[in-house]
């Protein structure tokens, strides 16, 4: 089994590929995630992963996986990651009585990253209707940031979530079945 270089600090996705028994290093890519206005999600989603895995494959040897999550509400806005309690709230109050898109784009770089292979994986996630105090509780809680949409399903925001439609773990932030099936492709695992 090849050693992939995962160019990503999330610890959500270190556990997701340990669970899958893929060997990895952690070398985390830091780019500028900016999103420019009016992109789609999952272009803005695999173009960020591209740019992620392309980053670290320039100083590491080995196979990169990236990935970013970008969860897009039912307005049509993508949301990122919370900077702010307030921005956790607004976010919140988004998604609250909604069925939003959670969407990864994942990018395998290879050979220096002269090759590419890039693909997203969308779920399908619907919010009950939550109150001001249950909004205002959670953003004061410290759980929303670092997570897209400003929740975590893996943690306690799953007692917001009714219903799931697709991968779970692209919800976490690593859709595994896409991942393992394009390392198995490349001869990866």
């Amino acid at each position: 089994m090849t050693t992939i270089v995962l160019a990503s600090a999330s610890p959500r996705r270190r556990e997701l590929l340990a669970q899958a028994g893929v060997d990895f290093r952690v070398d985390p890519a830091h780019v500028d995630e900016t999103i420019p206005q009016g992109t789609a999600a999952e272009a803005a989603a695999v173009g960020l992963a591209e740019r992620k895995a392309l980053a670290v494959a320039r100083r590491s040897a080995g196979p990169v996986l990236a990935a970013d999550t970008i969860v897009a509400a039912a307005d049509g806005g993508i949301l990122g990651k919370p900077a702010s309690t307030t921005e956790a709230r607004e976010m919140l109050s988004r998604l609250a009585g909604t069925t939003h898109r959670v969407v990864t784009g994942v990018c395998l770089a290879l050979d220096g990253g002269r090759r590419c292979r890039t693909a997203c994986d969308t779920t399908f996630v619907t919010m009950r209707q939550l109150t001001n105090a249950e909004i205002d509780a959670y953003a004061s809680s410290g759980e929303p940031f670092g997570k897209a949409g400003g929740y975590a399903i893996q943690e306690s925001g799953d007692r917001f979530v009714t219903h799931v439609g697709g991968s779970w773990t692209n919800v976490v932030g690593l859709p595994m079945e896409l991942v393992l099936s394009l390392l198995r492709e490349e001869g990866v695992v």
